[in-house]
């Protein structure tokens, strides 16, 4: 399991430039006019976790294959995309589908790449595409509540959960507030989720910045990180234009000292998954041996048989436990035979609660 972020923003923001530099791909054309991206470009890449290529060591694996993260290149918002300009209906419908939006600010002044709106001003960019979208989710949920309410008359029980929550949104939405705002129990929040509704979904600010501010940012992504925290978004620096020059290095030490260079220890591209991660509350758990090391990804909270069933339906059908080694006990004792012999091999059911790192081998009949 992986997560699906559509990558958003204005025209001439530096969308498809991150994409291409992320995937390591020219599948996005990065053009200096609107639209260049007609279709979504989507683009899976590994996820990088040190602790993988820790273990494999250890294990004396041949293959590594860490967990999936894919990214969609939705093509630049525009002022009116709610009612259809710059082909907005259509990538309005690309953004309902992805489970976190990543949205690209640029925070960077240059001549050389026009920006739709005139001048820089992150936070009146921001307000722009929040617009468009909270006017979207009004117009489908105005469109839904007249046939809810029939339903409503005739005591359906899902209209009864359902209703209370697209007015609250509704007149949240109203009032220039995104739908991820709304008041609910726990009990209601799975229902919210199931409507659809696009700003429900969480955000995560990639602050497009130069070269020379990559390292700690500049005022402009400073005004992003405060809107951010009084929000509860997340944020993460990048500089496209240094992820591109990246992704066209051969080996890990060149990208290494190019990084080094510039005050860098990783890349945008890191910054993007860890925030993701905590955004989308995910966690990694491995499964190692001789042929390979695995990553595998599930929801913090997930109990061991829902990840057996992340690796096979059939794991999860006929789960009977999880032989399971934390990370820290399988690096302290040098693997999987050291860990046993230190009673570090537990056995676990199906109300264990997956941890962060966990090493598993399920035992499971079908």
């Amino acid at each position: 399991m992986g997560f699906k972020c559509g990558i958003v923003g204005l025209p001439n923001v530096g969308k498809s430039t991150l994409f291409n530099a992320l995937t390591a791909t020219a599948a996005a054309e990065a053009a200096n006019y609107p639209f260049c991206t007609i279709e979504p470009n989507i683009g899976r890449v590994g996820v990088p976790d040190k602790r993988l290529d820790e273990l494999a060591r250890i294990a004396g694996s041949a293959k590594i294959i860490p967990t999936q993260l894919e990214f969609v290149d939705i093509a630049g918002l525009v002022r009116g995309a709610s009612k259809g300009e710059g082909l907005g209906n259509q990538f309005l419908g690309h953004i309902r589908e992805v489970d976190a939006i990543v949205h690209v600010v640029r925070c960077f002044e240059d001549p050389d790449v026009t920006h739709v709106e005139g001048e820089i001003d992150p936070l009146r960019d921001i307000d722009v595409i929040e617009t468009e979208l909270m006017l979207a989710d009004m117009e489908s949920l105005e469109k839904r509540i007249p046939a809810l309410e029939k339903k409503l008359r005739a005591k359906d029980p899902l209209a009864l959960l359902q209703f209370p929550l697209m007015e609250r949104a509704l007149e949240l939405l109203k009032q220039g507030k995104a739908a991820r705002f709304v008041q609910c129990s726990p009990e209601e929040r799975p229902e919210l989720q199931r409507l659809q509704l696009i700003t429900t979904k969480p955000i995560l600010y990639a602050c497009n910045v130069s070269e020379e501010d990559a390292a700690v940012g500049n005022a402009f992504s400073k005004l992003v990180q405060g809107k951010a925290e009084k929000e509860g978004s997340r944020v993460a620096i990048i500089s496209a234009a240094i992820e591109a020059e990246v992704a066209a290095l051969d080996s890990e030490e060149d990208k290494a000292e190019f990084l080094q260079s510039l005050g860098l220890t990783e890349t945008g591209l890191a910054r993007v998954i860890r925030e993701g991660y905590n955004l989308l509350n995910l966690i990694t758990f491995f499964t190692i041996g001789p042929k390979e090391a695995h990553a595998w990804t599930v929801e913090k909270g997930a109990k061991a048989p829902q990840a057996a069933g992340v690796i096979h339906t059939d794991f999860e059908r006929g789960f009977i436990c999880a032989e399971t080694i934390s990370y820290a006990d399988y690096i302290t004792y040098q693997g999987e035979q050291g860990a046993k012999a230190a009673g570090k091999l537990r056995l676990e059911g199906r109300d264990y609660i997956v941890q962060d790192g966990d090493i598993f081998h399920f035992r499971f009949n079908v």
